[in-house]
């Protein structure tokens, strides 16, 4: 692999060399740079980073190649980047559920929290705390680097929903571990992803989606659905920056310790872009003729309480495979009330006994 050649490099490179040495990086997503944190790779990511590189290698020209939504397909985000496609990029967790099934706990959690950034704090103290998170990362040769997220989950269809009731008998499009969302509400899900729920909708494979603003916008999903219901079904942790680990094992440490810097820094940046961009998409869908319709709390409590014990059933499943599931629920409900966070669903957790 030419990157992975050009990285292994800079371990003979001293900053003191007078020859300079051009090096290639690829770096992708499934999305393209509408997505906040496909733009903030592009816009903060790879200029920050390349900076600080160059500072400690005077001799180096670092280059990227830099492929947003371009170089493979949303079910190829994990092995695109395993297999060496690219060398760092962004990992959708939520369509990995077997490989990745710690990382998937926010969605057992619906309508915990629509606030993200105190979410994303937290998966990262997670991943630090909690070596079977860095490892199920590892046992896929990748290193994770940062978190990512999304704003909160709403319904944008092409019929209205006044009632959870007005759900029953229709194709819903839930990503991959968001299906369990719909579980009691009598609809059906439909996997897909963000880049293809255009389709989806118009061609008539689904009625509506379970989505978010700062993505249905930019895809124009108001053109195709245009009632917007409003429910908060939460903020979450979808995937991650992350590299390939033989690539990343090719770096020196300081290379290593400024990627982890600014990935840190790409991870509460993103948090705030999507946050500013949830408010944009939906003035902007307000503007542009959606028909917006706020859930009233009544139905949003009837949607909860129609949900299974979607937390304890999580926690059962991967406790059995020798998974620190229930440390996992624990820490994040922990770390989200360090953070001033009351989930409007607790989900059965002791908080006001969980730090006694």
């Amino acid at each position: 692999m030419r990157s992975l050649i050009s990285l292994i490099l800079l371990l003979f490179i001293s900053p003191g060399m007078a020859t300079a040495e051009k090096l290639n990086l690829t770096i992708a997503t499934t999305h393209p740079a509408t997505m906040p944190w496909a733009a903030l790779l592009r816009d903060y990511f790879v200029p920050v980073s390349t900076g600080k590189i160059e500072a400690i290698y005077p001799s180096i020209d670092l280059e990227w190649h830099q492929a947003y939504g371009t170089l493979y397909k949303w079910q190829d985000s994990l092995n695109g980047l395993k297999i060496g496609l690219s060398d760092i990029g962004w990992v959708g967790s939520l369509w990995e559920s077997s490989r990745l099934p710690l990382q998937n706990i926010t969605y057992a959690l619906p309508f915990i929290t629509d606030d993200l950034s105190s979410l994303l704090r937290v998966m990262n103290d997670l991943h630090h705390d909690i070596p079977e998170m860095q490892q199920s990362w590892l046992d896929n040769d990748l290193k994770f680097l940062a978190a990512t997220g999304t704003d909160t989950y709403h319904l944008v269809t092409n019929f209205p929903v006044r009632t959870v009731a007005d759900l029953k008998g229709k194709k819903i499009l839930a990503p991959g571990a968001a299906s369990i969302w719909l579980e009691g509400t009598g609809a059906t899900a439909v996997n897909g992803a963000l880049t293809t729920y255009y389709t989806q909708l118009k061609t008539g494979v689904a009625d509506g989606a379970v989505t978010i603003l700062s993505g249905a916008y930019p895809f124009r999903l108001h053109e195709v659905a245009r009632y917007v219901t409003l429910v908060g079904i939460g903020a979450q942790f979808v995937g991650a920056l992350a590299t390939n680990l033989e690539v990343w094992n090719g770096l020196p440490q300081p290379v290593q310790e400024i990627f982890l810097e600014v990935a840190r820094d790409y991870s509460r940046l993103s948090a705030e872009a999507a946050n500013q961009r949830y408010v944009e998409s939906l003035e902007a869908l307000q503007s542009e003729g959606a028909i917006l319709y706020t859930l009233p709390l009544i139905e949003k409590e009837k949607w909860m309480k129609s949900l299974p014990p979607l937390a304890s059933n999580w926690v059962d499943r991967h406790e059995a495979s020798n998974l620190p599931a229930q440390l996992v629920l624990n820490k994040l409900m922990l770390g989200l009330k360090s953070e001033g966070v009351r989930p409007t669903n607790s989900w059965g957790v002791d908080l006001l006994g969980m730090d006694k």
